[in-house]
């Protein structure tokens, strides 16, 4: 079925045609006759609505085809079994109308024996048969190819939304797992620092909780949960670390990832934090670069040998 939208379109361009077909009729036959001017616009209507008519019919009863759009010799061969069906009816109906036009108007309709009609009716209606087809073919593949395009986009997005659920359900016990980890090196040196350190797990763990079925969060969800991260890890190299936010406010409502930004900063308390003795500054940042919205998670440790940045990167910071 084409889009409401196409068949408009189809349909002025139909009607304007046989317009252009009616004015350039009236104009040849006024070189020639003083009066009479409808019979013209008679003959080009009475084509019109007979060549309509077998038109929806054709496309009422081949729609079941478009199936073999893919293979145009066959589709064209299942359009070509209406040709036979344009030679005998167009004749007989569109000359009627023209016969009982003219008999109400008091007048009679000539034209060429039958035989020379029928034959002269029959190519005319056999080249218009072909562009009909061609151009049906044209518009009908090209929504075909549209709607195939739409389909391939909505796999791959589910195919997206099934790859970052996996990547969540991955990375959550991950960060819970560290996060416990770290709170349990404190509790045999300083215990009112690991309480405090569950106090914010617990607000943590509450705010993933709230994303647990999302795939997407904004922008401020998705820091909300580095700063909780962030904090915990900061208990843990409290002398060791400072971190730096840069975010532009108005970037807060954007799309991300759920979970996307903690396993980068995780590799930096990892694969620099923990083997330096001296601090390590961190900047995170959220900007707009180029109408993008670029984020960003740097340490001032250096680049990390071929092997350590290989381990640094991993598969969630690879995916993130």
């Amino acid at each position: 079925m084409l889009p409401k939208r196409t068949q408009i379109t189809i349909g002025a361009a139909w009607i304007l045609f046989w317009l252009l077909m009616n004015l350039t009729a009236v104009q040849e036959y006024l070189r020639d006759h003083q009066a009479g001017v409808w019979k013209p616009i008679v003959w080009e209507t009475s084509s019109a609505l007979t060549g309509t008519l077998l038109l929806l019919a054709q496309r009422h009863y081949t729609r079941r085809y478009d199936h073999l759009l893919a293979q145009p010799l066959k589709w064209f061969a299942r359009q070509l079994v209406w040709l036979p069906i344009y030679w005998v009816l167009f004749v007989p109906v569109a000359f009627g109308i023209r016969y009982g036009v003219y008999a109400l108007a008091g007048d009679s309709y000539t034209h060429l024996p039958w035989p020379q009609t029928f034959l002269y009716e029959d190519v005319k209606m056999t080249v218009f048969f072909s562009i009909f087809a061609t151009i049906m073919f044209g518009v009908l593949s090209y929504h075909a190819m549209q709607n195939e395009k739409l389909r391939v986009e909505r796999v791959n997005a589910s195919l997206r939304e099934a790859q970052l659920l996996r990547l969540t359900q991955q990375m959550q016990p991950h960060f819970l797992f560290n996060a416990l980890n770290t709170i349990s090196s404190l509790m045999h040196s300083d215990v009112a620092r690991a309480d405090a350190m569950l106090i914010q797990l617990a607000d943590v763990l509450r705010a993933t909780l709230d994303v647990s079925e999302q795939h997407q969060v904004t922008l401020a969800m998705e820091l909300r949960l580095l700063r909780g991260y962030a904090a915990l890890m900061c208990e843990r190299f409290s002398d060791r670390v400072r971190i730096d936010w840069h975010i532009d406010e108005t970037l807060l409502d954007c799309q991300v990832p759920v979970m996307s930004m903690q396993p980068l900063l995780e590799n930096i308390f990892k694969h620099t934090v923990e083997r330096r003795r001296q601090t390590t500054t961190i900047s995170i940042s959220a900007s707009r670069e180029q109408g993008a919205m670029v984020l960003r998670l740097e340490d001032d440790g250096g680049t990390l040998r071929g092997g350590d940045g290989a381990e640094a990167g991993g598969a969630a910071a690879a995916h993130a």
